[in-house]
């Protein structure tokens, strides 16, 4: 029984200690009033030490179906900027209010032709966010939801509360993007049901979010990056 508890509680630390450390950095910065260019590296480094020293075992990149991953990545691409593409609706309230905020880029004018910062910026988008949102929502969300006992439910299994809710619940991480933030975790909770393999979702997402970082940096559309 020691052992069952010791192994829950260290694959706990594993899929949920990256995501709390990121969201908490994310807050520090939001209270201390320092640069940029120094809380992003911080971020970034406290992220991937925790991915490192304590999830490393429980992942796998080796996902099941890469190419239709990718396909599935591309697509949530689309629907991403594709409402703004078409319909232009982002600045109506139901988007930006004071609880989702606004579609603007915080990033100061001089960081955009920073070189370094945005190489760190992408990266973190397009690694270090795939696997440890994916860990957090997929790999532990929907099955603590299920089952306190996380390790006993397999992954993708189908529950409908836990589907919609985590579907939600990562809508609502996504501020005035909330709308096709659910779009996405409507899909990525889909896949891990289809494919049962973490790797599979980080592939996808990692697609996404490397689709959407280069559109930002080829069209100067900085909103995407809040």
């Amino acid at each position: 029984m020691l052992h069952s508890i010791d192994s829950n509680q260290r694959a706990t630390v594993a899929y949920v200690a990256p995501f709390l450390a990121f969201v908490g950095v994310m807050a520090l910065e939001r209270i201390i009033p320092l640069p940029p260019q120094w809380l992003y590296p911080f971020r970034f480094a406290i992220v991937a030490t925790l991915i490192a020293a304590f999830s490393w075992p429980y992942l796998s990149f080796r996902p099941s179906a890469p190419v239709a991953s990718i396909v599935v990545g591309i697509a949530v691409f689309v629907i991403w900027i594709g409402p703004d593409l078409l319909f232009g609706y982002r600045h109506h309230w139901l988007f930006e209010n004071a609880v989702t905020g606004s579609a603007t880029s915080s990033l100061a004018p001089h960081l955009k032709k920073n070189v370094a910062f945005i190489l760190l910026r992408f990266g973190g988008a397009a690694l270090l966010v795939p696997i440890l949102e994916e860990l957090f929502w997929r790999g532990w969300m929907m099955r603590w939801l299920i089952d306190t006992d996380f390790l006993k439910v397999p992954l993708g299994k189908y529950v409908p509360s836990a589907f919609w809710i985590v579907a939600l619940l990562f809508a609502s991480e996504h501020g005035p993007y909330w709308e096709v933030g659910l779009a996405a975790g409507i899909i990525y909770n889909w896949w891990i049901v289809r494919t049962r393999n973490l790797a599979d979702c980080i592939l996808a997402h990692a697609v996404t979010n490397a689709a959407l970082s280069t559109y930002v940096l080829f069209t100067d559309q900085w909103q995407y990056w809040l």
